[in-house]
């Protein structure tokens, strides 16, 4: 049942109720209140506005007298369509997998599981997520709906018009690694698992900062340049970026660490050679059913031999096929940065061996 979908209002209705302490995220508010709890989603892209506002009401209760404005979800969630494969993967480790009835986007979601129940027919395949099969969607009768919201991106169509409520994900708007790995508890309340979900996390954040205090110790790593051309144009982490923010953590010295966004920056590739081409050590993802070699990297671009870490074979690839880099990095961002750690200090032992980037073979 959705009453509404928030759009751009502004204003955060938290009085009357109790504020869950949120440490790290910087774009959920939670407030829990009799009979239901409030929950808003603040705009990456607006500064003072929301972008929706949820409330969350126990499944086998009556609906409160006087709810505030918002999309109603009646929890916990038994039935998900999910448009993501990192979302797809928390609900899986959650032990919610058999709860997810629909996804979109089918060929990125690495999870045999997943798959598995599609070829049974009982996960429907909804087809594009940016223009899925509405009809596909009403059959199956989901309670909810999880996608990711874009800048600009015109709103969703006519699934904003079948009344089942839409989930908007926007973790990966957030500018930490924690702070993204925190929308678990927000999942976990749609889907009855809060216990569940702060245990995670707390094992998540103490591995973490256990990790960036071993970093801080072993004072300053090597230089980084971050991914590669698409294209015409590379696309580098900004600054305030997941990404660029645990670069820092790991101890790394980057090029773009004083820039401001949030997303990522697009640069032709003079500008990334002028800024970074001395960097000491090169790692980027790419797609592949093979690892990747340095005479297969050169011959995509002849630019990158006149990188410093090209020449001299500092490159760690992360093939995202190969590896669960986009299921589990987001909410498991310890796992990702103790890989940093080990490539920005290659003369630091680690107990552990990389998990998602190798280094290239000729």
């Amino acid at each position: 049942m959705s009453l509404s979908s928030c759009g751009n209002r502004t204003g955060f209705s938290q009085e009357g109720g109790d504020t869950l302490h949120l440490k790290y995220s910087s774009l959920l508010s939670v407030v829990q209140h009799e009979g239901y709890t409030e929950v808003d989603i603040r705009n990456p892209w607006k500064e003072g506005m929301l972008l929706h506002t949820y409330i969350l009401v126990p499944r086998q209760s009556e609906l409160p007298q006087d709810l505030p404005h918002g999309t109603i979800i009646r929890t916990p969630v038994e039935r998900a369509a999910v448009f993501t494969t990192v979302h797809c993967s928390l609900l899986n480790t959650l032990g919610h997998g058999e709860n997810i009835v629909g996804v979109a986007d089918l060929k990125y979601i690495k999870i045999p599981f997943i798959h598995e129940q599609v070829r049974k027919g009982k996960v429907a395949d909804c087809g594009n997520g940016l223009s899925p099969v509405v009809e596909k969607i009403m059959d199956i009768k989901p309670d909810i709906i999880m996608l990711s919201p874009f800048e600009n991106s015109g709103g969703y169509g006519k699934l904003e018009e079948i009344g089942i409520p839409l989930v908007e994900c926007a973790e990966y708007m957030e500018n930490t690694p924690l702070a993204r790995a925190e929308w678990m508890k927000f999942y976990g309340m749609l889907f009855g698992e809060e216990q569940k979900t702060d245990s995670l996390f707390d094992v998540v954040e103490k591995n973490y900062l256990s990790l960036k205090e071993e970093a801080r110790k072993m004072g300053q790593g090597r230089s980084v340049l971050v991914d590669k051309i698409v294209g015409s144009v590379w696309y580098v982490p900004g600054g305030k970026s997941t990404i660029g923010q645990m670069i820092l953590d790991a101890g790394g010295r980057y090029a773009w660490q004083d820039d401001t966004h949030g997303g990522s920056l697009s640069l032709p590739f003079e500008t990334v050679l002028e800024r970074a081409g001395d960097a000491e050590v090169w790692i980027y993802r790419y797609s592949s059913d093979h690892q990747q070699t340095y005479h297969e990297l050169l011959s995509e671009y002849r630019g990158y031999q006149q990188l410093q870490a090209f020449a001299d074979r500092n490159v760690y690839g992360c093939n995202v096929e190969l590896s669960l880099f986009y299921e589990e990095s987001p909410f498991r961002p310890d796992w990702l940065l103790s890989d940093f750690i080990q490539i920005l200090h290659p003369d630091k032992k680690s107990a552990s061996a990389l998990r998602y980037y190798h280094h290239l073979n000729e």
